[in-house]
């Protein structure tokens, strides 16, 4: 070959080598800049977040202000559709916020007991004896303390001889000592052993309290009542809409009533049909503390055992508020977005279902909720456990709150069928209005 077509062979595979070494670097650079660009929907963990048990704030994020959010564990913290976040108990976890357009933003979640003590004042009035919750700051604890002590219920009625044990759950979940001292302030009426088995002795009240070893400031009580013989009283009471004359037997702690309108009691709670009431014209008292009820949490348990046999999941996001945790969240919202705004999708304190201890919010208390598969099941099934749908769709004049599909109320699963056939909500069932004074 001669020494010109050696050069010009040489110079042609030069040509090819510098183009593919060209097209090397273009492919390079756009798989780069496609990873950045498929990348840039997803902003890394900003870092930790930490709070006290009790505390609530408004989560913000960096992707803007229409997002939702999931807890990893919400024994920890909740959160609800306006972003508030309010930590309910000692811990770690993760919250995931995620837009409409995909993108989403991560971060830490710590929540500490420390400084925090959860104080149980007992209230003595002529009829019963409440119980109410409220925090008391106090200096910083030992890492490990018993910070709170929840219990299943806080009153209850028995007959001579029988017996009910409350099921206690301690804070935070890692509390080095979670031993329990029990102690009755009256044996004679009821007395209680060292795992808080109840046993009413004689008829007349007492009180029963569960304090912690480890932090003896913390404790809980339970008002008991232990029905006498048998007496009648009759009490007239009128309420703004009409007049109600009761009939109250001691014994058996039932009332009959001799109309189906309003009726309030001594307690000062408003009961229809043997129904109680809690909603923008019937409040509860700031001191009624009943807790989770019992039969409402064990009908939940039932539904949801059924709905996961049917492949959906369902949990309880919120479920017992007490008067001064919902003034709290009310008086948030009010200073967000004005008393208005806040009035269609949040109760004043007092006027809360959640108070009853008979309302729960399922999965998740946004209105992205209402187009999952559970919450389509929960509408069409709820009432066989017991439950309605309290504030449906449609109904926002009447129940006077904004749509929540997630918001279950309990009534027993005989009335909860009637309601639910009605097509009606509760208050146009029970002929009853849900209208603030002010």
């Amino acid at each position: 070959m001669s020494k010109a077509k050696e050069q010009k062979s040489s110079s042609g595979i030069s040509f090819i080598m510098v183009l593919v070494l060209l097209l090397s670097i273009a492919g390079l650079a756009f798989g780069a800049y496609k990873l950045i660009m498929d990348g840039k929907d997803t902003v890394p963990p900003t870092g930790s977040i930490t709070m006290k048990v009790g505390e609530v704030r408004t989560l913000e994020t960096v992707i803007g202000t229409d997002f939702t959010c999931q807890i990893y564990d919400e024994s920890i913290a909740v959160i609800d559709e306006t972003h508030l976040l309010t930590a309910t108990a000692a811990g770690s976890t993760t919250i995931v916020a995620q837009s409409p357009d995909g993108k989403s933003q991560v971060f830490s979640l710590t929540v500490t007991g420390e400084g925090v003590v959860f104080v149980t004042e007992t209230t003595t009035t002529t009829t019963t004896t409440e119980t109410t919750t409220m925090e008391t700051t106090t200096q910083p604890l030992p890492e490990g303390s018993v910070t709170g002590i929840e219990l299943t219920f806080y009153s209850v009625t028995l007959k001579v001889g029988e017996k009910k044990m409350p099921i206690v759950t301690m804070f935070p979940a890692d509390a080095n000592d979670k031993s329990e001292k029990w102690t009755s302030t009256d044996d004679k009426v009821a007395k209680v052993d060292w795992l808080g088995n109840i046993t009413a002795v004689a008829p007349g009240t007492c009180t029963i309290r569960v304090t912690s070893v480890n932090n003896p400031n913390v404790y809980a009580e339970v008002s008991v009542t232990v029905p006498g013989a048998s007496t009648t009283t009759t009490t007239t009471t009128t309420t703004a809409a009409t007049t109600t004359t009761t009939t109250t037997s001691a014994l058996s702690s039932s009332t009959t009533t001799t109309t189906t309108t309003n009726a309030a009691n001594a307690d000062g709670l408003t009961y229809v049909q043997g129904i109680l009431i809690a909603n923008k014209t019937y409040g509860l008292p700031a001191d009624y503390n009943p807790g989770v009820d019992s039969a409402a949490q064990a009908a939940f348990n039932t539904m949801q055992a059924a709905a996961k046999k049917d492949g959906k999941s369902l949990s309880i996001c919120s479920g017992f508020r007490s008067y001064a945790l919902q003034k709290t969240l009310y008086d948030k919202y009010v200073k967000r977005d004005g008393k208005a705004k806040a009035d269609t999708y949040s109760a004043r304190p007092g006027h809360s279902e959640h108070q009853t201890g008979l309302a729960f919010d399922i999965n998740k208390a946004s209105d992205s909720f209402a187009n999952t598969p559970e919450a389509k099941w929960l509408a069409d099934n709820c009432w066989k456990y017991g439950f309605i749908i309290r504030y449906p769709k449609g109904k926002e004049h009447i129940t006077g709150y904004k749509y929540e599909p997630w918001h279950i109320r309990y009534l027993g699963t005989e009335l909860a069928e009637k309601v639910y056939r009605s097509g009606k909500t509760l208050e146009e069932y029970l002929g009853i209005t849900s209208v603030y004074q002010d």
